[in-house]
């Protein structure tokens, strides 16, 4: 479970590089591939609501009988989570009107796309150096089954469906390196 946490965690860092390249070519006033852009936001929102949410209370619950003082940090990080949201959802909804040729203010959007990567990218180094740590020490092998068994049912095949659904996605991701965060 550790080791898909892991996983997760890298692929994350790969689609927000994916993201970080099309601010590049924003910043150089040309046009990047908003289609693209979509498939990226599309699937971190979706990880967002089908993998990450149900981890969360199984997590603390766990985390509150095993290390119940980091419990605070771990509840501060996950709501630093859950404001990612709104922001990528602001993005998707810019994207979407990118998309359908409407005027979007591109210096807005930068800014935007640029705040929302600093932000997810904080987080990812949060959980790098506080969260895998904490599971590390203070979960055993069964906890770490309990977590697996939060996932919904056919967490695998959905993984599957959205790799078949954005193929563009998952062509770009192959060829990006993991970047430092």
């Amino acid at each position: 479970m550790l080791h898909q946490l892991r996983l997760d965690h890298a692929n994350m860092a790969r689609m927000l590089h994916v993201l970080q390249l099309k601010h590049k070519t924003l910043a150089k006033s040309e046009r990047p591939n908003f289609q693209l852009m979509r498939e990226v936001v599309d699937h971190i929102l979706a990880y967002m609501e089908k993998f990450a949410a149900p981890l969360e209370r199984e997590f603390v619950e766990c985390l509150e009988e095993r290390a119940p003082e980091h419990v605070g940090v771990v509840k501060d990080m996950l709501n630093e989570y859950r404001d990612l949201k709104p922001r990528l959802a602001q993005l998707s909804t810019d994207i979407d009107m990118v998309l359908m040729d409407s005027v979007v203010p591109m210096d807005r959007f930068a800014d935007d796309l640029k705040h929302y990567l600093e932000a997810h990218r904080a987080y990812l180094r949060r959980e790098r150096e506080v969260l895998f740590p904490l599971v590390e020490k203070h979960f055993s092998e069964e906890d770490l089954a309990l977590l697996r068994q939060a996932l919904p049912v056919g967490a695998e095949q959905e993984l599957e469906r959205l790799q078949q659904a954005y193929p563009e996605l998952y062509a770009e991701l192959r060829g990006a390196q993991i970047p430092p965060l």
